[in-house]
């Protein structure tokens, strides 16, 4: 069954609910949040937080779990193998119109490699701009390129489950905005998800009682970015001097959302000579290269180290001991970690949107309000719904635990 596509195009302009005045007050100071409608009987859902996302097929196929909460291209296997069928994608989530344009993922750097070496930082960004901008004039070979490198072009298989992958990931890049403007509204946004992670109790030091003002120096390093982008617009970049060391960058396994990457590294040579900038596998039969060489102007300026990690507090917690240097991940993880200390900033949007909730495919529920109708009916039957989420403090997790509250859910972690 194929998931239905999203072409939504309003500028997110609507504030996550109960925190209207994210946008005027410090974000420390943002109210208390209460459900929006009262069921008849109370109603509550278990969340199990698995080991990434690359379970979630097996778990729902096997009704280990009744549905899940995933990044593309999860979603998307849900509904393509008919295990699953899509509830909401990410941007159609409660509270109504909230979720519009929502920050996903981002491109993030060391406090020290964009002091030390900020012209690396900003060819890194340039690339990023260029591969997304080639993923949305080619979407039908960006969809063969993803699933080169996802799965070396074979079908994704889930025990006797197989359904073939670029179909697949046809279905899926629609559902992703891929995007790399710091917009006034998608900062915004981005500062209501540290209110969020504060109501929720994953924001609890440095960013916790942070002013308005103190959130940008404290989250953001645009200046790569801008440069990256003007250098763009006039048709040269600046050749930045050779790192001493190794550059190490992160991105999330069997994450479409880190495509921008993956297209980079399989259309290197389009890239160099289109661009002037490329990231060059070192092996080039390898599906998913884990070492390349960062080229600017013809010169190599870094060697370049890519590590994949199951979800994005996991690359953050890499990102907090200097194992990776560079990274492609959700906000959510990047504001927990800068809020205990990790010493990065983000230096650009990589996308919006792009996640969704699953179900069983045999399941009563062909949207939202159906979904809190069987969560009511499971829940006063004495079987609550079990949905898997990728990892606490991800952006799934948030955007899950937010649309429960606002729908008079009660939650709690389950095994």
């Amino acid at each position: 069954m194929k998931a239905m596509k999203i072409m939504a195009t309003a500028l997110i302009a609507v504030i996550f609910l109960l925190i209207i005045a994210g946008c005027t007050q410090p974000a420390g100071n943002t109210p208390t949040m209460t459900p929006t409608q009262t069921l008849s009987s109370q109603t509550s859902v278990g969340i199990l937080y698995s080991k990434g996302v690359g379970p979630m097929p097996m778990l729902l196929a096997t009704k280990q779990v009744d549905g899940y909460i995933a990044w593309q291209p999860f979603v998307s296997i849900a509904s393509e193998s008919n295990i699953g069928k899509v509830v909401d994608y990410s941007g159609q989530l409660p509270p109504d119109d909230s979720n519009v344009n929502h920050p996903c993922c981002i491109l993030f750097a060391s406090d020290n490699l964009i002091s030390q070496n900020p012209d690396i930082v900003a060819a890194v960004s340039a690339l990023t701009q260029v591969s997304s901008k080639y993923i949305i004039d080619h979407p039908s070979e960006a969809s063969q390129l993803e699933a080169s490198f996802l799965v070396g072009s074979s079908n994704f298989t889930y025990g006797n489950i197989t359904v073939p992958s670029v179909d697949v990931l046809d279905d899926a890049f629609p559902t992703v905005k891929y995007t790399n403007d710091p917009t006034p509204e998608w900062i915004n946004a981005t500062k209501r998800f540290v209110a969020t992670q504060i109501q929720l109790g994953y924001v609890t030091s440095n960013l916790k009682n942070s002013t308005s003002a103190q959130l940008d120096t404290q989250l953001f390093a645009f200046g790569p970015y801008q440069d990256a982008k003007q250098m763009l617009a006039n048709g040269t970049l600046k050749t930045p001097a050779k790192t001493t060391k190794q550059i190490t960058i992160g991105y999330l396994n069997g994450d479409m959302h880190s495509a921008a990457l993956h297209i980079a590294l399989k259309k290197w040579q389009y890239f160099n000579d289109t661009y002037g900038v490329a990231l060059k596998p070192r092996d080039p039969t390898m599906a998913r290269p884990d070492m390349a060489d960062l080229i600017v102007n013809g010169v190599t300026v870094a060697q370049v180290k890519l590590v994949g990690g199951d979800a994005g507090p996991q690359v953050m917690q890499m990102a907090a001991t200097d194992i990776v240097q560079m990274g492609y991940v959700g906000v959510p993880p990047a504001i927990a970690a800068i809020d205990k200390g990790t010493p990065v900033k983000i230096i650009n949007p990589v996308n919006t949107e792009g996640s969704g909730l699953v179900v069983d495919v045999n399941a009563p529920v062909t949207d939202w309000n159906s979904f809190v109708n069987w969560s009511q009916q499971r829940s006063a039957a004495g079987k609550p719904l079990k949905i898997a989420a990728p990892g606490k403090g991800s952006i799934q997790d948030v955007m899950l635990q937010y649309a429960l509250r606002d729908s008079g859910i009660s939650f709690k972690e389950t095994s």
